[in-house]
Parts: structure tokens; C-alpha cells; sequence
């Protein structure tokens, strides 16, 4: 049997996976079995910020194993406790918790959260439709994508959305007992749809006027991917909580939340946990993912590079008109949306060795690795061009 069709015997159907057996990863590349290679420009889904076998991070891996791979939480590790202090350092946040993916941070966060907010009368959590914050049940009950919700009813009480930059219908909302907002700066599985300004602004005003906390997603957006720690700082406004995951660990799974003067003391001991998050060997990896991105260039080659290929495809966009609606984005976090579904056009640029991913039907996801250079944009844009030329005719 092939692996596809082993595949298909053994796993549940959660996955549409390309037909691609992958050998190895190299760079911003992925070979298979045959030897083809493919520019991949989503990055396992923003999670390949230094891209495929980066040797300082496989080092570090390496070095770690040796030590140990696994210590129960009840051990002091130096793994976690030099990653938390590089995160603290670079967010300027107070407190850390390591969890094991980004839906699990969020669940931490939104336990934080609910809490902090428990002898103040606080309990309605407020999301917005577009929005993407995980597959467990508290990330899924402020997820506003039906597409991800549909049969999982009922949801968390207390849960409620908002249309994304309206800012009349969320000052209708928002009251004394509104607990928390949850906002991605950026939202990624929605689009790439940017916060406004005046969205931002009025959430602040909101903030100051009723006292709930504001928990920002950066679990695709954060640590460096659009050409600052966090999405957030673009903007005039510092959350209360953030969530992290994706890029983290380096490819291994880790996850984490982080939290403000305002939270620092909510949780005690036993009131939250957990049995693997925080590995070190993840941390070790994730070592050296943040001092790569923050202290060794790669975040500044994400503003330059990132731009560069912004620019090259609003240069596409008025090439066609007629199949390209907008581009938008910051950094490596880019989305070209399209007049018509752009699954097709995924399949094209498989094609021509090219990897990108449709999401909410009509706009083409970029969150390439952070390390991409000029050269792979062109090849990028030139089997773009290509690609839009034969779907224009």
C-alpha cells in the first residue's frame, strides 16, 4: 500500500493532505522522496520561522537530549527558566506560563482570565467573527469561524462575537460585567484582516472606561513575523495577556501565555498545570529560535524581505485587476485576496514547485519562513505571474 493510502486506513479524516511524500526540509525548502524540491511559502503554517534543519536549533536539540529529554514541573529546568527570561525580556510582560500548543495556551489564558475576573462580577468574553483561536473547547467557543464550530454546540456560556473593526457594535456590547476581549491584531485563518486604528483606539477607551482585560492572540502573528516581537506593537495599545505558540519551539511542540502586573498574582499553586508543557527540549530549541529572530537579523531581514515581496505583489495586483481584489499585510504575514476561490490556484502553484495555502475561500496565505531571501521572492513571484496569467485568459 501507499502511503497515502495507509493513510487513509489508519487516521481519522481531519486532514486533506497534498499528495507529497517529504524526505527532508532544507532552508525555505521541502524535498520528497524523489528529490523534488518546493519553495515552501506557508511555513508549516507559520511555525518554521527559521525554516527546515537550522543548525543552531538542531544543535541545541541535540545538546539537550543528552541532558534529559523529560522533567516532571516539580524540577527547576534551565531550559525553561532562560526561554521565560528571554520572553519576558522582549514582551516587557511579568509572569509566564508554558503550555504545549497555542489552543492549549489560550485555554490557560482564558482560566486566568475568568479568575482575575471572579469575586468583580466579570464573566462575558467577547471574540470576533473571522477570528481563529484553537480546536478545545474554550479556544473553539471564542473561535468565530462556523466552519470549525458546527456540530460541536453547545459552547462555553459567557461567549460572545462581535463584528471585526466595527467599533459601534462592540461599544454596544461591551458593560460592567464584560470580562475580556480576545483580539488577533492580525487575523490569520480570517484573511489577514488588519485591526484599524480607530478599532484599537476604541477597545483602549473601552479598557479604561470598564476595566476588562484584553487578551491578544499572537499565536501566528507573534515573535517577529511581522517585523515586530508582537502584532500588537504597531499599534498604541499593550494587552494585558498574550498568547504564543507556533514558531516557538522550532518546529517542536510549546506553547505559552504571559501576563501583566494585573494578573501576575491570580494563580496559586495547583490552580493550573500541566504534565508536559514547557519540555525542555522544546525550550532549548526555542532558545535559540528567539536569540535567531531577535538578536541575529531575522527579524530585520522579515521587514526588508517582507516588504520587498509586498511590494512585488501589489505590482501583481495591478497586473490583474480583474483576479486580484487587495493585498495586505505586514512583514511575512501576507494575503492576496482573490475575485474567485483560490483553491485552484494552491494547485497550480504546486505545480510549479511552489507552496502556498487558501484560506476563507478566496485569499492565498503567505507566513513564509523569516530567512527568505530576495531571490526565492522572485522565483515566488515569477511562477505567480504565471500561474494568474492562465487563470486571466
Amino acid at each position: 500500500m501507499s502511503l497515502k493510502e495507509l493513510e487513509e486506513k489508519y487516521f481519522f479524516k481531519t486532514y486533506k493532505r497534498l499528495n507529497l511524500e517529504i524526505e527532508k526540509g532544507e532552508g525555505c525548502y521541502l524535498i520528497t522522496k524523489s528529490g523534488v524540491r518546493y519553495l515552501d511559502i506557508f511555513g508549516g503554517l507559520a511555525v518554521n520561522s527559521l525554516g527546515y534543519n537550522h543548525p543552531k536549533v538542531n544543535q541545541a536539540i541535540k545538546n539537550q537530549i543528552e541532558k534529559y529529554i523529560h522533567l516532571s514541573n516539580l524540577f527547576l529546568q534551565t531550559p525553561q527558566i532562560e526561554l521565560a527570561e528571554l520572553l519576558i525580556k522582549y514582551s516587557k510582560f511579568n509572569k509566564i506560563f508554558f503550555s504545549n500548543s497555542g489552543t492549549e495556551a489560550m485555554e490557560g489564558a482564558l482560566k486566568l482570565a475568568r479568575k482575575w475576573g471572579k469575586d468583580k462580577s466579570k464573566s462575558e468574553i467577547i471574540s470576533f467573527h473571522g477570528s481563529f483561536h484553537g480546536r478545545t473547547f474554550g479556544a473553539l467557543s471564542i473561535t468565530g469561524r462556523e466552519k470549525y464550530r458546527n456540530g460541536y454546540e453547545p459552547f462555553l456560556q459567557g461567549t460572545s462575537f462581535c463584528t471585526y473593526n466595527d467599533c459601534s457594535e462592540l461599544v454596544s456590547k461591551v458593560n460592567e460585567t464584560t470580562l475580556a476581549i480576545v483580539l488577533e491584531f492580525i487575523q490569520g485563518e480570517g484573511g489577514i484582516n488588519e485591526a484599524s486604528i480607530d478599532f484599537v483606539e476604541t477597545i483602549n477607551e473601552l479598557r479604561n472606561k470598564f476595566g476588562f482585560l484584553l487578551i491578544a492572540d499572537e499565536i501566528q502573528s507573534g515573535l517577529g513575523r511581522t517585523g515586530e516581537f508582537f502584532a500588537f506593537e504597531h499599534l498604541n495599545i499593550v494587552p494585558d495577556i498574550v498568547v504564543v505558540a507556533k514558531p516557538l519551539g522550532g518546529g517542536l511542540p510549546l506553547g505559552a501565555f504571559l501576563g501583566n502586573e494585573k494578573v501576575a498574582d491570580v494563580f496559586t499553586y495547583g490552580t493550573h498545570g500541566t504534565t508536559f508543557g514547557g519540555n525542555p527540549v522544546a525550550c532549548a530549541a526555542g532558545i535559540e529560535t528567539i536569540k535567531e529572530i531577535m538578536e541575529r537579523g531575522v527579524i530585520d531581514n522579515a521587514i526588508v524581505t517582507g516588504n520587498y515581496l509586498k511590494e512585488k505583489l501589489i505590482s501583481l495586483k495591478a497586473k490583474y485587476p480583474g483576479l486580484i481584489r487587495d493585498v495586505r499585510g505586514r512583514g511575512m504575514m501576507l494575503g492576496i485576496e482573490l475575485q474567485t476561490d483560490c483553491e485552484k490556484i494552491v494547485h497550480e502553484m504546486l505545480e510549479h514547485k511552489v507552496l502556498v495555502n487558501c484560506t476563507n475561500t478566496n485569499v492565498i496565505r503567505l507566513l513564509p519562513p523569516l530567512i527568505l531571501s530576495f531571490k526565492e521572492v522572485d522565483f515566488v513571484i515569477e511562477q505567480f505571474d504565471t500561474c494568474f496569467k492562465n487563470f486571466s485568459k
